[in-house]
C-alpha cells in the first residue's frame, strides 16, 4: 500500500488551477487554427485570430485567459492501492483552490447563501470534486475551471424511451442555439446520455475532457457526434455570434447504462476558452 499525503494534492491542485487558467489546451489551440481555415465570413475569421492572439499572450504573460476564471471541479483517480494520509481529502482539495487562485491572482466567483445575501465567499471554494478508486497506485488529479457565461448555457431533460435519439440530438443542437453569443461561441458541447438524472450531467461534463475534434470509438455514436456538429454550425451563429459557420468546434457524446424507463439526456456547453490541466501522483 503506498501511501500519499493530502498536502501533495492540495500542492497538485493549486498548480493545475494556475495552470488550466494560464496555459491553453493544445487540442483547443489545434481546434481554433482548423476553424480559423474553415471560417469563410472574414469577421468570424477576425474573431478567432483575436482569440489565438489572447491564448498566446496569456501563456507568455501567464495571465489568465479569460477574466471569468470560473468554479472549479476536480476530478480525482484515487488507486486502489493508496493509502490517502494527514488530513480529510475534501478539505486538501478546497485549500489547493484557495492556494492557487491567491497565487495567481484568479477572480474569485463562488458565492453562498445562495438564494439570499449570495455573498462572495473571498477564496473560490467550495470546490466540486468527483472522486473514482481506480487499479494502481497512483493518484490522478484533473483541475476543470468552468466560466458562467457558457456552464449557464448548459440544458437536462428526462426523455422518453420513445423520443429517444433523434429527440436527443435536437435537444443538444436546441440548447447551443438557444445560447447564441452568450456561450462564447465558436463552443465544445459534452453531451451525456443515461445513467441517471444526477449521473447525466457528470457525463456531459467530462466528455469535454475529451480531445476536441475527436471521434467517439463507437462509430454509431461518432455519427451522432458528426450529425449534431453539423446542424449547430449550420445555425449561423458564427464566432462571437456574429455570423458565420463555425459555431462549434467539437462535440464529444459519452453514455453510460440506465434504467429500461429512462432516456436521460444532459448537454454542457464551454466556450472556446475550454479549460483543464491534469497531473499524476
Amino acid at each position: 500500500m503506498r501511501e500519499i499525503g493530502v498536502a501533495e494534492i492540495s500542492r497538485a491542485v493549486s498548480r493545475l488551477c494556475i495552470e488550466a487558467n494560464t496555459t491553453p489546451r493544445p487540442d483547443v489551440l489545434a481546434a481554433l487554427k482548423r476553424a480559423a481555415a474553415d471560417e469563410e465570413s472574414e469577421i468570424g475569421r477576425d474573431v478567432i485570430d483575436q482569440i489565438l492572439a489572447n491564448a498566446e499572450l496569456a501563456a507568455s504573460e501567464k495571465i489568465p485567459i479569460c477574466q471569468d476564471t470560473g468554479y472549479v471541479t476536480v476530478f480525482l483517480e484515487v488507486g486502489s492501492g493508496v493509502r490517502l494520509v494527514g488530513g480529510e481529502l475534501a478539505e486538501a482539495i478546497d485549500e489547493g483552490v484557495r492556494q492557487g487562485y491567491r497565487a495567481g491572482n484568479l477572480r474569485k466567483s463562488v458565492v453562498t447563501d445562495v438564494c439570499f445575501a449570495r455573498t462572495n465567499t473571498g477564496d473560490n471554494t467550495p470546490a466540486i470534486h468527483h472522486v473514482e478508486i481506480v487499479a494502481g497506485d497512483h493518484v490522478r488529479v484533473t483541475v476543470m475551471p468552468k466560466g458562467a457565461g457558457s456552464d449557464n448555457a448548459g440544458a437536462l431533460t428526462m426523455l422518453k424511451v420513445s423520443e429517444g435519439l433523434p429527440v436527443a440530438e435536437q435537444f443538444a443542437v436546441a440548447a447551443v442555439e438557444a445560447a447564441g453569443p452568450d456561450a462564447c461561441p465558436p463552443v465544445v458541447v459534452g453531451i451525456g446520455i443515461g445513467s441517471s438524472f444526477d449521473g447525466v450531467g457528470l457525463l456531459a461534463k467530462r466528455a469535454l475532457l475529451r480531445e476536441v475534434g475527436s471521434q467517439n470509438p463507437d462509430p454509431r455514436l461518432a455519427e451522432v457526434e458528426r450529425r449534431i456538429l453539423e446542424r449547430i454550425n449550420g445555425s449561423g451563429i458564427g464566432p462571437g455570434g456574429t455570423g458565420g459557420r463555425v459555431t462549434a468546434l467539437g462535440i464529444a457524446v459519452e453514455t453510460a447504462p440506465c434504467h429500461m424507463a429512462s432516456f436521460p439526456v444532459a448537454v454542457n456547453v464551454s466556450c472556446h476558452v475550454l479549460r483543464s490541466a491534469s497531473a499524476e501522483l
